[in-house]
This record gives structure tokens, C-alpha cells and sequence, in this order.
């Protein structure tokens, strides 16, 4: 199954990912920055898009996209936002399984603005988010994760989900339901090896700890 990898302009990673298994590599104008400082491999890159706030894209990027042959894909659209478009671009590229670098931190608005775009994507695609923190994504209703005991789990309804069982956690749900601005399941712990959570309506958004 193809995988992509996909930087986008939150906080930075504090180092490269592993790289290996990504079938394509993209990035976000924003996200460029960030990857040079970390000293990102160019040459694994294969498009940069953005709307390069402006009308004319950088000489530097332009110069070292002639050095690494990556794309440079415009994407001026200011109905949608830099992510929102890059996740197009991936999944008319044949992809439906990405991991998302940079989607938390920075400007808290754009933090909810990349869940509310991966919410929109979540028939479509499936998209794992990872920070310094934990993972999070939107998951079935029907799901199990494995290798997380003594992990933090929380669970976030998105805004509603209703009848949730779980397995394998510290405080279990029994047929309950989560809303949000009135319940949701924050900081539990994993106490299994494999934790199983089925719900029957609504979404569901888990976050797993580092």
C-alpha cells in the first residue's frame, strides 16, 4: 500500500522522521523553511505547493528545486488553505495513506483549522498526525490499536459520539456517550498491549502519547 509523507507549516519535528517506507515526500512553502534548518535530504523531496505568499516564489527555492528536481506546484487558491491543498494534490497522485508533520502548535487557528480539514478528508484518506507529543487521527467505528500499554489515550468526540465501548483501558466506556462542551475522554491510560474502541454514531478522534 503506498504511503506519503506530508510536512506542513505547525511546529517543527525536533528531527527528521524515519523516511524509509514513504513512497512520496511533499511539504507545505511554510514547512520548507523549517526543513532546511533541520537539515532535511532535498533530493527525498518530491513537490513543495503553497501560494508562496506572494506572486513570485522565492529564488532560493526555485534554485534548489533546480539542484534536488522537486516540483514546484502553485497553489493560489485562498479558499483553502496550504494543507487543504496539498492533501488534493497527494491523493490525485494514487495515495491514501498519509503521515502529517507539523499539524499542531504554531497559531492555535491553524491547529483547528488542520482538524477541521482532516475531518473533512476522513472518508477519503487515511491521516495520522504526529507531534512531540503524541499521534492523533480520526479512527472507524470499529478499531484497534496495539503496542500502547502504559500509553496516554484520549479520546475526543468530534463533536459527538455515541454508544462508545472500549477495551483494554484504565477507565473503560460502557455504551456511553462523549460531547463536546459537555464530556470527552481525555488522559486515560492504556493498561493492554491492544486497546479496542467501537461506537455507533457520530466521530471520534483519538490522540495516543509518545
Amino acid at each position: 500500500m503506498k504511503k506519503a509523507l506530508l510536512f506542513i507549516n505547525g511546529d517543527s519535528p525536533k528531527a527528521i522522521p524515519n523516511l524509509s517506507g514513504y513512497d512520496l515526500i511533499a511539504c507545505t512553502d511554510g514547512a520548507f523553511h523549517y526543513l532546511k534548518q533541520l537539515k532535511f535530504p532535498l533530493d527525498k523531496l518530491d513537490f513543495i505547493s503553497g501560494d508562496f505568499d506572494s506572486h513570485k516564489i522565492e529564488e532560493e527555492i526555485i534554485q534548489q528545486a533546480q539542484n534536488y528536481q522537486f516540483e514546484i506546484i502553485e497553489t493560489p487558491d485562498q479558499n483553502k488553505t496550504d494543507f487543504h491543498k496539498a492533501l488534493e494534490i497527494i491523493i490525485e497522485k494514487g495515495f491514501d495513506n498519509i503521515d502529517v508533520f507539523g499539524g499542531s502548535g504554531g497559531e492555535q487557528d491553524h491547529f483547528l483549522g488542520n482538524l477541521s480539514v482532516a475531518f473533512a478528508f476522513k472518508d477519503k484518506v487515511n491521516l495520522h498526525f504526529f507531534d512531540e507529543y503524541s499521534s492523533y487521527y480520526f479512527i472507524p467505528k470499529k478499531f484497534t490499536i496495539s503496542d500502547v500499554k502504559g500509553k496516554m489515550i484520549s479520546l475526543m468526540p468530534f463533536p459527538i459520539a455515541k454508544n462508545i465501548e472500549t477495551k483494554g483501558l484504565k477507565w473503560p466506556l460502557y455504551k456511553e456517550d462523549l460531547i463536546l462542551g459537555e464530556r470527552i475522554g481525555t488522559r486515560n491510560i492504556a493498561e493492554n498491549k491492544d486497546v479496542t474502541i467501537k461506537y455507533k454514531k457520530g466521530d471520534l478522534l483519538i490522540f495516543v502519547g509518545n
